[in-house]
């Protein structure tokens, strides 16, 4: 599978590392990547401790994630989960006793209409993971699962669309109404897509679960030159809430971060005052001006 420019960020208060290898040591086809630290001096709007971590880039089952360490200001629910299909049921219970414990069981492992082998549970980092048996399914598989509740609850189908419109060469594979007595008409159930080559479910629940989509969770696009950058910003920016240092909303509350491919790098190169310097042009942002931070570490 081609690598996908989407790229889900785990915020945490002080646990990146923590997480990071505790995800890597709980999944196959794992390994931790670069590490960016905040700047020795500067402004930090995080609070967090100079020179201490500020990212940790990971890869587990083929899926590339960030975990942040940005303070206490967010917390992570399950209004954003991830599914994770798995060849056997024997492997689905293997990874749910590596996560579950000092976690929370949301369903138990057990055997539903839908597979013979599922689990739906929160680690002890508060991530919540769909383990579920996918006979046909040749390796393990992660997909974003986008739950539409509260205020955006019936919005899901709208954000398929949107989505599906924002990235090219993406494609709807299914899309599930309620049936009658199961939920509210025209509302959907499960959809599965395809960002980009990224899996992607999205589901409406009408049930109130006391959550929403928050920045614990967003979505990094990781984009190759400023014309990625402004085509990805403006399409999901649009009836949203532009925010700094290339985060957004979109109009339905999602969190996104629209970032060139390189920032991770930038943000973990070896000369300090690069980075530093880098991190300072980056805090005057909004939407990413590429060429500027480019500058800015070059120290031109």
């Amino acid at each position: 599978m081609a690598t996908s420019p989407i790229v889900p960020c785990l915020w945490f208060d002080d646990q990146a590392e923590a997480a990071a290898a505790f995800y890597v040591a709980a999944f196959p086809d794992a390994h931790v990547g670069a590490v960016a630290r905040y700047p020795s001096s500067g402004p930090n709007p995080s609070g967090r401790p100079p020179g201490s971590v500020m990212s940790v880039a990971f890869t587990i089952a083929g899926q590339r994630f960030t975990a942040l360490d940005g303070g206490p200001a967010f917390t992570l629910n399950p209004s954003i989960s991830f599914f994770v299909y798995l060849p056997t049921a024997q492997e689905v219970e293997n990874l749910y006793h590596a996560l579950h414990e000092g976690g929370q069981v949301l369903m138990p492992l057990d055997a539903y209409p839908w597979s013979e082998r599922y689990a739906w549970l929160a680690d002890r980092y508060g991530v919540s993971w769909q383990l579920i048996a996918a006979p046909g399914v040749e390796r393990p598989t992660v997909a974003p699962c986008l739950m539409y509740t509260g205020a955006q609850h019936g919005r899901a189908r709208e954000a398929v669309e949107l989505y599906g419109g924002a990235f090219p060469g993406s494609s709807v594979e299914h899309l599930e109404p309620y049936a009658a007595g199961e939920g509210p008409e025209g509302t959907l159930k499960h959809a599965s897509f395809t960002l980009a080559g990224q899996p992607m479910v999205a589901m409406d629940s009408h049930l109130e679960h006391g959550f929403a989509f928050n920045e614990g969770i967003s979505l990094q696009v990781m984009c190759v030159d400023q014309d990625e950058v402004d085509q990805y910003w403006s399409a999901l920016s649009d009836g949203g809430e532009e925010g700094p240092c290339g985060w957004l909303k979109d109009r339905f509350g999602l969190s996104w971060q629209v970032v060139p491919e390189a920032l991770g790098e930038w943000m973990a190169h070896p000369d300090a005052a690069a980075r530093d310097r880098a991190f300072a042009a980056m805090l005057e942002m909004g939407k990413i001006d590429v060429a500027a931070l480019r500058r800015a570490l070059s120290g031109n």
